[in-house]
């Protein structure tokens, strides 16, 4: 009798914790997950460190692979446990060669391994120079990166458009979570709701820079975030973030913070709560009030930068110059923003 009445309470108890769902994975104390959402303009970069292990998903455009180098240097990061090219469109592959250029990389995954493209090629050669190929990665795989949870969720099937074959990620940090969609649109949003994969999310990396095609209604019903990140260029070609886009986040109630208003941005999760610090808060400040900010010039090059800007040290003795003002001050006289810090 008692065996009957225990192996009904260990069947209930089964039940009861199917439904609840896994619990949040504990998070070690002193540990810390933090996404780097790099400024690369019309393009993507995030840098993901949690614990003592990194990931990189896509890397800008050809462009901005001195800025990828100049960006992991300045971290400190000189191996990747992971490189994601989210799809070959060369604003987000463009970029990863200068960061194989700098670090060692563990897995570089992709959703295909060829494509007609010299910056593809060009990613795929650095990593034969490590040793390294492309992996696909199954959709629905988890990984571990530190104390956080990694699941692909997309895409979900084969695509034409090199958009919908977007890789795309939910991060789990404890309580916290992030969702990473690359240029997924409408088609494969839907192939993931489909798949009933879970896409609540803490914060979203949105799709395709903001474009109309992306972050529908119904894709946004699921994830929820209570932040939004997009990175886009500004007065870009392409008019991103669309009033469409940016619409439908203001109905789901998600904060919106955007590279091209606050330059880099960068959230830290404690496995409970998240908090964002974004690299040009003070300037957009000292704009608004008419106040001053400190720079460094190159009066060679005409170029100002950032105190903090790595490129400070390389200029010359004569060429160098302080400037206490505004940005606007700066480019009224004909000098330009420093391409790796974007002052």
């Amino acid at each position: 009798m008692k065996k009957t009445v225990c192996a009904i309470l260990a069947l209930v108890l089964s039940v009861l914790c199917v439904a609840c769902g896994p619990a949040p994975a504990p998070v070690a104390e002193g540990a810390g997950l933090a996404v780097h959402f790099i400024d690369v303009g019309q393009a993507d970069a995030a840098l993901v460190i949690c614990d003592d292990a990194t990931m990189l998903i896509d890397g800008g455009n050809r462009e901005d692979s001195s800025l990828i180098y100049s960006y992991l240097k300045n971290e400190g990061i000189t191996h990747l446990d992971y490189v994601v090219a989210t799809h070959a469109h060369e604003d987000h592959v463009g970029g990863l060669p200068g960061a194989l250029s700098y670090a060692t990389v563990g897995t570089a995954l992709c959703s295909v391994t060829e494509h007609d493209s010299g910056v593809f090629k060009t990613f795929v050669n650095q990593l034969a120079k490590q040793g390294k190929t492309i992996a696909v990665p199954e959709t629905g795989e988890t990984f571990a990166l530190g104390g956080a949870q990694v699941q692909v969720l997309g895409p979900v099937r084969e695509s034409d458009d090199p958009n919908n074959m977007s890789i795309v990620l939910r991060i789990v940090y404890g309580e916290t979570s992030f969702l990473f969609t690359g240029d997924a649109e409408r088609e494969e949003e839907q192939d993931i709701l489909a798949a009933g994969f879970d896409l609540e999310s803490t914060v979203l990396k949105v799709g395709h820079h903001g474009s109309e095609n992306s972050t529908t209604y119904p894709f946004l019903r699921e994830i929820m975030p209570e932040y939004a990140v997009i990175s886009v260029g500004a007065d870009n070609s392409y008019g991103h973030p669309t009033h469409e886009a940016l619409s439908r986040l203001r109905d789901a109630g998600a904060t919106v913070l955007r590279t091209d208003e606050s330059g880099t941005i960068v959230c830290t999760s404690d496995g409970k709560t998240v908090s964002f610090s974004a690299e040009r808060e003070t300037h957009n400040e000292s704009e608004q009030t008419g106040g001053e900010m400190e720079y460094v010039l190159n009066t060679s090059s005409k170029k100002f930068h950032a105190p903090s800007c790595s490129s400070v040290q390389d200029i010359g003795g004569n060429n160098r110059a302080t400037f206490s003002g505004t940005r606007s001050e700066l480019l009224a006289q004909g000098y330009s923003p420093c391409g790796n810090c974007k002052p």
